[in-house]
């Protein structure tokens, strides 16, 4: 069953040698915003490196078309003979790398790389070259590779064969240098401040924990020879982390040295691994992190993700609203630091709801059943029942947490955790289905406003109002399946939760109740409208099912709740 509508999102994440001129900056985000479906979540620029990088997303061609306006523009503005900073940089749009975000794999998005470079190279004039899943050749997959030499270095690079473009001329173009264009897995540039003033004692950390690591030498480690291979290559090595990058550098901005790492792949080292090594090895070294910072945008799960780890270092529970995970995840890493974390404005998820927020659920509850009392027809009973059905979780969970720190229980706040984790998630995944009953009944609606002039018109307008109100049925039906799993939850916390919560699982036991038998009334309701089409059949027999199963549960439940 689908009840998460995908459509194909990827982000684009391009770098501008360009970090004091707000006036550029404003032109290349002002060319972005021209493009319908385009969505400018960030734009984040640095002084000290005079580089900005911006951040924007939507369905893939109209991407491609806001990123060659944006590198347009750049080329226009930017005058790379003038250009010095502290971050490596070979060009006016420095890198410009496309990752797919939702319905679209990463294969998929490559051939999207390719149009925009070939774009890029033949209108602009401007030498491309592709790399990380785009690459076009196993030599250039690395963007460190390419960028060697820099700017500086580039009229030379380009006039050895090994090094013609990919697109573009050979030709060195000294106003807007030259360009990378790929396609990657989401990347997280992530900086941690150092409580010294030190390059090279940053640098040192840095090679610590990078995956390409350090130059093996005889001796001593910093002044002794090189150690080469058969072939007279130095041999590496490795440092702590896997799919890491990092240099260090010194910001005047802030008077702190820092280790500035891009974690190229997050599902293999996340935020909180990097930072965690980073402390260790600052340490060995006699240094102390002081705090880290987010450049651009990053992922909601690996915030949540980072949260969690430090709670359960902690012995506490996980199974906390995401506000809490958050707050959590920005003091355990020093996020605010240098400067306040705005989750609104960092955390990528968070940034999109703002411009396309949720209907119901971020009302206060006086402006909910408001709403609900109005003459509007939604929200109807459908989002009632799921708002129910969320208390019932929550009120479970939050039993689940309080068990977790019960004095005494140390030894059990591992398993409570796990429950109270699984409690958040269903009570999270109730408040979508809150909005989205509501927004099923609407999709009802809009298709009884499809004309129906002539025949085909008429076929069309039957068939939509069929499938949606087949959604409508699902909706309710993912509910009451999501109920069940609730009935989980409190059962557990009536056996083994604290006896002085025994009312509180009673009610949630309730309240799941109420949601489950709300939703099966709008499961049938809907059916009506489809009398002798089979899926609707078959969706009233599931939800007949999960009725029947519910009751079972819950009245088990009330029989082992002691008041």
């Amino acid at each position: 069953m689908k009840i998460y509508p995908m459509r194909q999102l990827i982000e684009c994440v391009p770098n501008f040698s360009e970090g004091l001129d707000l006036q550029v900056l404003e032109a290349i985000a002002d060319a972005i915003k021209t493009v319908a479906g385009v969505q400018l979540l960030d734009v984040d620029p640095g002084k000290a490196t005079n580089r900005t990088v911006f951040t924007f997303v939507g369905e893939p061609l109209p991407v491609i078309e806001a990123a060659f306006r944006a590198i347009q523009v750049a080329a226009e503005r930017i005058d790379m003979s003038q250009h010095a900073g502290e971050h490596p940089r070979m060009g006016a749009t420095d890198v410009c790398p496309l990752v797919p975000i939702a319905g679209i794999s990463l294969e998929e998005t490559v051939p999207y790389a390719h149009s925009l470079a070939k774009r890029v190279g033949e209108e602009l004039g401007i030498p491309v070259y592709c790399y990380e899943s785009a690459a076009l050749s196993p030599q250039r997959k690395n963007l460190a590779d390419i960028r060697s030499g820099e700017y500086e270095g580039l009229k030379e690079k380009l006039s050895k064969p090994e090094w013609k473009p990919d697109f573009g001329p050979a030709e060195f173009n000294p106003k807007s240098g030259a360009t990378a264009i790929g396609a990657r897995n989401f990347l997280v540039a992530y900086n941690v401040n150092l409580n010294t003033t030190s390059v090279r004692r940053a640098n040192s950390v840095a090679y610590d924990v990078r995956e390409k690591g350090r130059i093996k030498r005889q001796g001593d480690p910093i002044s002794g020879e090189p150690l080469t291979d058969e072939n007279g290559e130095p041999i590496w090595e490795p440092g702590m982390l896997k799919s890491v990058k990092a240099i260090g550098w010194f910001i005047e901005e802030y008077g702190v040295a820092q280790i500035s790492m891009n974690l190229t792949d997050i599902r293999v080292c996340s935020v909180h691994q990097a930072f965690d090594a980073v402390c260790h090895a600052a340490q060995l070294r006699g240094m102390r992190v002081t705090g880290s910072e987010l450049v651009g945008l990053v992922p909601l799960q690996s915030m949540l993700e980072a949260g969690k780890h430090y709670l359960r270092l902690q012995n506490r529970s996980t199974g906390l609203p995401e506000r809490e995970l958050i707050r959590i995840a920005v003091k355990s890493l020093g996020l605010d630091e240098l400067k306040p974390f705005d989750a609104n404005k960092k955390i990528i998820e968070y940034v999109m709801a703002a411009e396309n927020p949720p209907g119901l659920i971020l009302k206060t509850i006086q402006e909910f059943v408001w709403e609900t009392a109005s003459e509007s027809p939604a929200p109807g009973g459908g989002s009632i029942s799921a708002l129910a059905a969320s208390m019932g979780c929550a009120l479970a969970t939050m039993v689940a947490n309080l068990s977790s720190h019960k004095r005494g229980w140390d030894n059990r706040s591992l398993y409570f955790s796990d429950w109270a984790e699984k409690g958040q998630a269903l009570a999270d995944q109730l408040l979508f289905l809150v909005d989205e009953d509501t927004n099923s009944f609407n999709q009802i609606m809009q298709a009884f406003q499809l004309p129906k002039t002539s025949e085909a018109e008429t076929r069309i307008r039957k068939e939509a109002i069929a499938n949606a109100t087949l959604y409508a049925m699902e909706i309710p039906l993912k509910v009451m399946e999501t109920c069940l799993k609730g009935f989980e939850i409190c059962r557990e916390m009536a056996e083994q939760g604290m006896a002085s919560s025994a009312s509180d699982v009673g009610v949630g036991n309730l309240m799941l109740w109420a949601g489950l038998q709300g939703a099966h009334l709008n499961v049938k309701i809907n059916a009506k409208a489809l009398a002798n089409e089979p899926r609707a059949q078959s969706l009233l027999d599931q939800a007949e099912a999960a009725s029947h199963k519910g009751f079972e549960a819950f009245s088990e439940i009330q029989t082992r709740i002691q008041v």
